[in-house]
């Protein structure tokens, strides 16, 4: 239903859908709205058109620069962004402890002998079985950590 005033009254009208006309029974003849009256005081101004098109490209336009230039993210990407961030920063801290730590058994030169022999999958499981890469406060070994820490005994000095 839309509301129209007119002479200080206002006249109920109901649009009839798909017609593209308004019913108006019930209304005498002083009180009826041509349907041109009605249809022409429900158009927009011709500008308006474009307005709305203009807003519509530049607000695509600007998620399109923010997401691909300026930076911007999603939380769910900002939160596995930082996870990934927190997991490096850990590994970096950890992997010269977990070095320090093999080296500083009691066989040290003959057990990096057998490592530099194993293969890179081999060397990351003797790391987690040997329990360096096993975080204080954890019973499994951190496989990453392991990762890390052979990358490090195995470079050459």
């Amino acid at each position: 239903m839309a509301d129209m005033a007119r002479g200080g009254q206002y006249v109920v009208v109901r649009i009839v859908p798909g017609t593209n006309s308004a019913d108006l029974s019930g209304m005498g003849p002083m009180e009826a709205l041509t349907r041109e009256q009605l249809m022409r005081s429900m158009k927009f101004s011709p500008s308006l058109k474009p307005g709305i098109w203009g807003a519509v490209i530049a607000a695509a336009v600007i998620s399109v620069l923010g997401f691909s230039l300026f930076g911007w993210t999603l939380d769910s990407t900002a939160e596995k962004m930082a996870k990934e961030r927190a997991l490096t920063a850990v590994v970096e801290v950890l992997a010269p402890i977990c070095a320090e730590r093999f080296q500083q058994q009691a066989d040290a030169p003959a057990k990096l002998k057998e490592f530099g022999k194993a293969s890179a999958w081999e060397r990351r499981s003797i790391i987690e079985k040997g329990g360096w890469a096993t975080v204080p406060g954890t019973d499994t070994p951190n496989s990453a950590v392991a990762t890390a820490c052979a990358e490090r005994l195995g470079r050459p000095l």
